[in-house]
Parts: structure tokens; C-alpha cells; sequence
């Protein structure tokens, strides 16, 4: 029997006008049993995380020996198996999955008594980035300022409102995804941005979802560079709205396509978006801790 188990939800980051700030909690699921052991060793019960290393340099064990170090405490060894339902490479947060199941264990076995904010703020020092790891703690929308050690954030639930994620099979390197962002943005840009995302998120915080899905749509930052390197976003995007979605927005750094639509219509709109050929298109939820 595990001394733990752990369930760690996706992310899709960048959420709508909120690069590097907004991302949102989705029901798929990296699963770890983690054990104490002799000597580090990750067994993989799915093929596909096969690329992964299975000893102590995979991200897990090296993200809670970090933690370890900083507390100036050793983390014993430990066997985990390893089980996910999150795409490796795809904007669902997989890395950031692993952080933070890093955190989880170090927090458990060397009994830090991490509260949530402890748990993203070292996140945010591992990650760089509030919107891919917050999520995954706090499940629900997530907004947040992270920097050189400075954290904000907030959290809230989305009701009533469902997600599709439209998975292409290919992968879109990170460091590719960065490089098509400009190096810097004009003043009238940043104020534009800034103002829009300001009433995106009253307009979520009000459940006012129309409005919301609207704004999200309007992102300047980072969405028009790296759309070309989604071929389907368009298509996709397209079909979706056409079904009555409330937005199509990338999710994280992509490929993967995040569709926001009121509970009702999400039939519809998966029926629609499934005329999209190459692409897994699957409903899934918003992620909320009420609901492990």
C-alpha cells in the first residue's frame, strides 16, 4: 500500500487576455503512489511516459530534492508509480503537473506543513510562472502576479460552464512557442491589454460568461504569433462559435485548443467541432478541490 497517493489536475495557462497570469484547473489527472524505498525509481503505467527518467533525475524527485535542499532537510528515497491523463507537450501543463506532485511529496515525507500559498510561491520558483502551476494547487480560475520572490494571486470557481480540449497529435516546442513572441509591445498595446483583461475579469468574477468569452478572444500578447503554429486553430475556433461557444482560445503555449461553452451546448459543440479531422476533441471540467 502507498504511504501517498496523489491527483494532480491539468492546466491550461495563458487563460484568454492573461498571459503568464490566468490559467484554469481542467479534470485530467496525473495519479502518483509514491512509496519509501532503497533508491529513487519511477515506474510508468502508460507507454507514452515511457520518454520520461525513471530514477531520480525525473521531475518529481528532483523538484522535492530542491524543496528538500531549501528547508535544509534530505528527502528520503522513494518509489512512485506514475499514471497520467494529461498529453506530454501539448499546453495541458504536464511539467507543472509534476511540480507540483514534487511539492505533494517533499511537503508529506519530510512534513513541512506547506499551506496553499507556500505551495504556489514555490511553484512560482521552480515554474517562472503563476498560471501554469497555481491552478494545479488551487484548482478553479486562477490569476496571479509572480516575481523575483513577489506573489499575488486569487482564486475562484467557474460554474456552470464546461471546456473542450482539441488535442492535434503534434507537438509545439516551448522554446519555439517563445521565440514567435516580440521582444517588446508598444505602450498603446500593453494599455490596451491591461484594460481589457481588467474587465474580462470582473466580467468572470460577475459570471457574466458571455462578456468574458468575448474579451478573452481579444488577446494581443500572445495568441496572433503563435496561432499559425496551430494549423486547426481557425477551423477549429470557427466550427465552435458557429455551435455557440462562448470562446476558442489556445490552451497554454499550444497545440492544444481550449473551448469555453455554457453546460447546455457543449453536446453541440463537440458535435461540431468533431467535423475538425486529426484532432481529439474531448469535454472535460473545470477542476475544482471541492470535487477530488
Amino acid at each position: 500500500m502507498a504511504d501517498l497517493s496523489l491527483k494532480i489536475p491539468a492546466s491550461s495557462a495563458n487563460l484568454g487576455l492573461g498571459f503568464d497570469s490566468i490559467g484554469v484547473a481542467i479534470n485530467k489527472f496525473l495519479y502518483i503512489e509514491a512509496t519509501l524505498a532503497d533508491s529513487f525509481k519511477v515506474s510508468f503505467k502508460d507507454f507514452a511516459l515511457y520518454v520520461l527518467p525513471s530514477d531520480e533525475t525525473n521531475l518529481v524527485f528532483t523538484t522535492a530534492r530542491s524543496i528538500a535542499e531549501k528547508y535544509n532537510k534530505e528527502l528520503p528515497a522513494l518509489h512512485i508509480e506514475m499514471q497520467s491523463e494529461i498529453p506530454l507537450s501539448h499546453g495541458l501543463g504536464s511539467s507543472s503537473s509534476a511540480i507540483v506532485a514534487g511539492i505533494e511529496l517533499a511537503d508529506y515525507f519530510l512534513e513541512l506543513n506547506l499551506t496553499d500559498y507556500d505551495k504556489v510561491l514555490l511553484g512560482c520558483e521552480i515554474e517562472g510562472h503563476p498560471d501554469n502551476v497555481g491552478p494545479c494547487i488551487t484548482g478553479g480560475a486562477f490569476v496571479g502576479f509572480y516575481q523575483q520572490g513577489e506573489l499575488f494571486y486569487y482564486h475562484l470557481n467557474l460554474d456552470n460552464i464546461g471546456l473542450i480540449v482539441s488535442v492535434p497529435e503534434y507537438e509545439i516546442n516551448t522554446e519555439e512557442a517563445r521565440d514567435v513572441l516580440p521582444n517588446a509591445y508598444t505602450r498603446s498595446e500593453a494599455v490596451a491589454q491591461n484594460a481589457l483583461a481588467n474587465v474580462m475579469i470582473l466580467a468572470l468574477h460577475n459570471k457574466d460568461y458571455r462578456l468574458m468569452g468575448e474579451l478573452m478572444m481579444k488577446d494581443s500578447f500572445h495568441e496572433p504569433y503563435r496561432q499559425p503554429l496551430i494549423k486547426e486553430f481557425n477551423d477549429i475556433k470557427t466550427a465552435a462559435l458557429e455551435a455557440g461557444a462562448l470562446a476558442t482560445v489556445i490552451s497554454g503555449a499550444g497545440p492544444t485548443v481550449l473551448t469555453l461553452a455554457e453546460e447546455d451546448v457543449l453536446e453541440a459543440v463537440l458535435t461540431k467541432l468533431q467535423e475538425v479531422q486529426d484532432v481529439h476533441h474531448e469535454i472535460v471540467s473545470v477542476y475544482t478541490k471541492a470535487g477530488v
